[in-house]
Parts: C-alpha cells; structure tokens; sequence
C-alpha cells in the first residue's frame, strides 16, 4: 500500500525530532560525564575501591569536578584509579589534598571525594598522584556491630546473673537490700561518722584559728618572727656573751688578787697583817691633821699681818664679784 503524502512527512518529523532527542540526550549524558568539556587526568592509589565503576563522579569540596575513567590492578594491595578533572579545577586543588572513596548518600553510587588540603601548599598538576585515605568501610562496620552485639549478649546475661543474687539476697550488694539489720547497722555507722565529720571540722577550724593566730605580732611566736625583734634579741645575746666573758676575767683577777694577798704579797698584806705598819701610819695621819691646823693658825695670823692684809681683801672681792655673777645668771 502506497503512504500518503502526509503520512510520509508525519515520519519524516518523527525520525529528526528523535534524532534531535537522541542528540540532546547524548549532549547532556556526555556533558555530565566530562566528555566534551576540557579536561586533564589526575590519578590515585586504593587500597580497596569498595566498588568503584567507571563513570562515577568525582567530587571536590561538594562539587562534581570530574568522571572516573579508569581502574587497574596494580597488585593485591594497590588499584590505580584514573579520574578526567575539569582543567578550570586544577588551580584550586593542591598538592597535600587527600582523595578518598564514599557513597553518594545511603544507597547511592560509589564516587571519590576530594578534600582540601589543610596547610598551603602550591597547586597540583595534570598526570600527577594524589594521597588517598581509605575509610571504614561498611562490612568492617558491620563486623564491628557484629561484636558489639555479642559483647552485650554476654554484658547482658551477667547483669542478669547479678540482679538474680541481689533479689535472692546473696552477696554483699543482696545482703545490703534484703538484711534489714545490717542496713541499720550501715545507718548508724554512716551517722557516727558524720558526727565524727563535724567535730573533726570543728577541730581542723580550731587549728587553723590557732596558726593565724600565731602570725599576729602581738603574740610571742609573732614577735619572734619579726626580724627586727630577731635582731635585737641576737644583740643581746652577744652583749650578755660579752659581759659574761668579762665577768670571767673579773672573777680571775680577783681570785688572783686575794690569793696575792694571802700569800703576802702586796700592800694590803702588810696592812691586814702587820701591826707595827698599822701603828706607823696612824702616827703619820696624826701629824698631818696638827700641821694642818697649825697651818690654818698661821694663814689666819697672815691675814691680819698689815703687810697681806690688802691682797687677802682684794682676793676676798674677787670672791664675791663672781658669786653675784653667778647668781644673776
């Protein structure tokens, strides 16, 4: 059957408005891949890539930088990954920047995150090799949950074990809920020993009233912790040394001297012990008070000679000028 003219040109526009579809489609598959934009490689090395596919993004600080382009085996310990990054990006990443392998969100795909590097450091390079940090990854989590729950089984039962001997009043902790006497007796030890508290309080503030005390400078100990105090005390203990030796000295010679005497040696010897020298010198103290007076007899006669009368009465005023002199002053 031959097609009409209409229906020809109704396949005509369904082919180009497919072919416009198709078109887009791999325009923007292409664009969100990295395919026609400028791009340049950049490497890492895994440990593990935890499933990593070729196409999966790559992301730095959040955004989408980059496609994976290639994964190999380098060994059983090292999988090279091969990542196309936006050349505009390369600036901005540096070289201490650590590349690491996440989820995109729970159930997501596999992609690489790329974190910026702490510290300052100069930018990185096209063909160059980034750090990588290998985090936990789900089924080590899910071993390690593993064992948490078989430790809180394990946790579990004991406690079970324990409160099984508390309720049937076995053990220290059983005997302390159930025994009602032993709960007292813990009472009144426990209210002993607070009393026992407060006085020991009482006492320690008593101690503390004391010290303080102590530094007052009006008490003994206070003085005796003023230096100035502490100094004049030292002086005194020298000047009493001092005169203590002087004494000492004092004594001796006066032990000396009354052993000089009793040994007859010295005039007190002779005067305690030898009469006749007492008796000689009485006489001579005898004859000197005679001549004594006799003397003033014959002062008393030259007074009244008329030849020393008038220099015994010019001496005689003299006398008397200075008497009034000092008394006016």
């Amino acid at each position: 059957m031959e097609k009409t003219t209409s229906q020809k040109l109704r396949l005509g526009l369904f082919v180009i408005i497919g072919l416009l579809l198709f078109i887009l489609a791999v325009y923007f598959i292409g664009d969100k891949q990295q395919m026609f934009g400028k791009t340049n490689q950049l490497s890492a090395v895994f440990s593990n890539v935890s499933g990593l596919q070729l196409g999966n993004n790559v992301r730095y600080s959040g955004i989408n930088v980059g496609t994976v382009r290639g994964i190999a085996m380098i060994n059983d310990t090292a999988i090279r990954v091969d990542m196309l990054i936006d050349k505009t990006i390369f600036p901005h990443i540096r070289k201490n920047a650590i590349a690491t392998i996440g989820s995109d969100g729970l159930v997501g795909n596999m992609i690489i995150n790329i974190i910026p590097g702490k510290e300052k450091a100069t930018s990185i390079s096209p063909g160059d090799e980034i750090r990588t940090l290998s985090r936990i990854r789900t089924d080590d989590m899910l071993n390690t949950l593993g064992k948490t729950n078989k430790n809180a089984a394990l946790l579990t039962s004991d406690l079970l074990k324990i409160t099984n001997e508390i309720n049937q009043g076995t053990g220290t902790v059983g005997l302390l809920i159930k025994d009602s006497n032993l709960a007292n007796d813990l009472k009144q030890t426990v209210h002993y020993l607070k009393i026992t508290g407060q006085g020991s309080s009482e006492s320690i503030t008593k101690i503390n009233r004391l010290i303080s005390s102590l530094e007052n400078k009006d008490n003994v100990i206070g003085v005796l912790k003023d230096t100035a105090v502490a100094n004049n005390l030292k002086k005194i203990v020298l000047n009493l040394k001092q005169t203590s030796t002087q004494i000492d000295n004092v004594v001796n010679n006066l032990d000396t001297t009354i052993v000089n005497i009793k040994n007859g040696k010295g005039a007190v010897n002779y005067l305690s012990n030898d009469p006749e020298l007492v008796r000689k010198i009485d006489s001579t103290m005898t004859n000197v008070n005679e001549a004594s007076l006799r003397l003033n007899e014959n002062l008393e006669a030259l007074k009244h000679n008329f030849l020393l009368r008038g220099y015994f009465r010019k001496q005689e005023k003299a006398k008397l000028k200075e008497q009034k002199k000092e008394e006016q002053k």
